[in-house]
Formats: structure tokens, C-alpha cells, sequence
């Protein structure tokens, strides 16, 4: 496949720049999304000094435009645990390229987003055992206890 100039020259790059897609209906504007960029730890080469490859992308939904005030309220509520002076902050270092780094970063920050406006799931309506599951645990009690009473001495001796 051929390169383009564009893409040479470090023109705009779809998987770690634009707005974030979270859901059909949900998406992060860009300008919302912070970056920050440092050295990542650990074994590397020539370049493990000079090069920041480690990203932290940072999203405050109090603030976002994205959401509606319900979805808003369920994001805050379900990962108000995970949230750093009213940001969610994701990190990423598992890679050598800062642009693999920025596309994980992204991924996580959707799948969290995802995961924290997903409704909450149904509780479980209990429900009592059928009359013949019922009849089979007392027939099943019963045979246990007649095999059992043939192991015993025989009474009147």
C-alpha cells in the first residue's frame, strides 16, 4: 500500500486523534480529552531516555457536554470511586510508541465510559421450588434413610 504525504508528514492520525466514540449514541468531543505525556519506566534502547511514550488521558464527566444529566448522574454514581479531583484518568505504558500508547488510552477511557453508563443489571426475582422438585428432595431423603437403616442391627436381639 502506498503512503501518503499526508501521513509522512505526520498529518492527522484516526486512531489516537478526534472525537471518542464511547456508544451509538455517546461521543467524547476531543477538546474534553486531556493529554499528558511522560517517560515510561522499565527496559527499553537508545531511546528509553529521551522518549515519552507513557500517556495519561484525563476526562472530566462533570464537566462533559457528551452526556445528559441522567447519564451524567449514573457515571458519577457508578465510578465516583475512580474519578481524581473530578477526572477519570486512564494510563498507558504497555507499549514502546507513545501512538500505541494513546490508542490504548482511548480504548480503556471508552470501555470504562462504556461500562459506567450501561444500565445497572435487573435483580434477580426469587423464586420457590416447583411441587415436584419438592416431592423428589423428600423421596430422595426417604430412600437415603431406609439404606441407611439396612446398615443398623437388626432390633430385638
Amino acid at each position: 500500500m502506498p503512503r501518503t504525504p499526508a501521513a509522512d508528514a505526520g498529518g492527522p492520525r484516526p486512531d489516537a486523534a478526534g472525537d471518542l466514540r464511547v456508544t451509538r449514541g455517546v461521543s467524547l468531543p476531543a477538546a474534553e480529552l486531556s493529554w499528558r505525556f511522560s517517560r515510561a519506566g522499565g527496559p527499553g534502547g537508545q531511546g528509553v531516555n529521551t522518549t515519552d511514550s507513557r500517556v495519561e488521558l484525563r476526562w472530566a464527566p462533570s464537566t462533559s457536554r457528551a452526556l445528559t444529566a441522567p447519564q451524567r448522574e449514573r457515571l458519577l454514581e457508578r465510578l465516583g470511586g475512580r474519578l481524581v479531583d473530578g477526572e477519570l484518568v486512564v494510563r498507558a505504558a504497555e507499549h514502546r510508541e507513545q501512538r500505541r500508547n494513546r490508542t490504548s488510552a482511548r480504548e480503556r477511557l471508552a470501555a470504562l465510559v462504556r461500562e459506567g453508563l450501561a444500565p445497572p443489571p435487573r435483580a434477580r426475582r426469587p423464586s420457590a421450588p416447583s411441587r415436584r422438585a419438592r416431592a423428589r428432595r423428600v423421596d430422595a431423603k426417604t430412600s437415603r434413610g431406609r439404606t441407611k437403616a439396612l446398615r443398623r442391627r437388626p432390633q430385638g436381639d
